[in-house]
């Protein structure tokens, strides 16, 4: 994307000034408050018609100040996370980078069947359709039971390094959901918001684990603290329209295990390799063969400096399609 910054960069400098104009009226009013109760007569009177002043004043400006304020935000959360030096860059998905392929792919002596016929009537989309709409599911009998056995495999697995499984709330805050980066760019149409509760519904577990210690400050050597949580994730597939509309690749509402970690910033990339390979870890016990893609900096999320999937061969549709991230 293409960025013109000089525009932010003037709305800041007027910002600063009108903010420093407001502080130095409301630091003068505060002064005269503070005064005022050891002045008579005249004085007095020439005060009083002073503060009335700063009071007019001050009126006028607040609502331009918070114009600006609003205007800042929303430019500053114009501005996508920096690409990290080695990130590929490209334009869109067609430019990702495969950095390798793990196990070997299964060969037929027959066509094999996609996981939809595969799932027999464990998997319901027309019953759901019915209830729920499009781009949901009822998942039945042993996969409802594979589901929950595979994000126990999960937690079982990272648990031991070092990871506080987690459950996480599923609805957040407009300003906290903002302060995550979640609300920037195009994110925001993928959001469901409550209206009535003034909430938003999470795309994500890390969504919620992100602002786990909002307002606190860490000791550097509690640091890393890794949490590992699952959750139901909920996305409107805004931009998917036509894509994957049989099956369950792309619904409105799923289930997913994340993984998250506060480090110190010159950890963080040891922290993000870290990461992966707990991700390749879970795939090698499964013993599916995948392959993992970085992701160039066209096709990389807002918030992210380095991006990498992985990717799950599936036999009945004869290519690999993105598992994790």
């Amino acid at each position: 994307m293409k960025l013109d910054i000089e525009p932010i960069l003037e709305l800041d400098k007027k910002h600063r000034e009108l903010l420093t104009q407001v502080e130095q009226l409301r630091h003068e009013q505060n002064q005269l408050s503070k005064e005022i109760g050891h002045v008579t007569g005249e004085e007095w009177t020439a005060m009083i018609k002073q503060m009335k002043a700063l009071k007019t004043r001050l009126k006028e400006l607040g609502p331009e100040l918070g114009l600006l304020e609003e205007a800042l935000r929303n430019a500053l959360q114009s501005i996508p996370n920096l690409p990290a030096a080695d990130a590929p860059v490209g334009r869109d998905e067609s430019e990702n980078a495969v950095a390798r392929e793990v196990g070997k792919k299964p060969a037929f002596d027959f066509k094999p069947k996609d996981y939809l016929t595969l799932a027999n009537g464990l998997i319901d989309t027309e019953r759901s359709a019915k209830v729920a709409g499009s781009r949901f599911a009822y998942v039945f009998g042993d996969l409802a039971r594979m589901e929950f056995a595979l994000v126990n495999l999960a937690f079982d697995t990272l648990i031991p390094h070092g990871f506080i499984p987690v459950n996480p709330p599923v609805m957040i805050k407009p300003k906290v959901y903002e302060g995550m980066g979640r609300l920037a760019g195009d994110q925001k149409e993928e959001r469901y918001y409550l209206s009535k509760d003034d909430l938003y519904l999470v795309g994500s577990a890390e969504h919620t684990i992100g602002p786990i210690h909002m307002d606190e400050i860490f000791d550097a050597a509690d640091l890393p603290r890794r949490y590992v949580g699952f959750s139901t994730c909920f996305r409107r597939e805004a931009g998917s329209y036509g894509k994957d509309t049989k099956g369950i690749l792309r619904v409105h509402q799923f289930d997913k295990v994340e993984m998250f970690v506060f480090s110190l910033p010159e950890n963080s990339e040891e922290e993000h390799r870290f990461l992966l390979s707990r991700q390749e870890e879970l795939m090698q016990l499964l013993k599916l063969p995948y392959r993992v893609v970085q992701i160039c900096t066209g096709d990389m999320g807002f918030t992210d400096a380095k991006q990498y999937d992985i990717e799950t061969w599936l036999p009945g549709q004869n290519q690999y399609r993105e598992t994790h991230s």
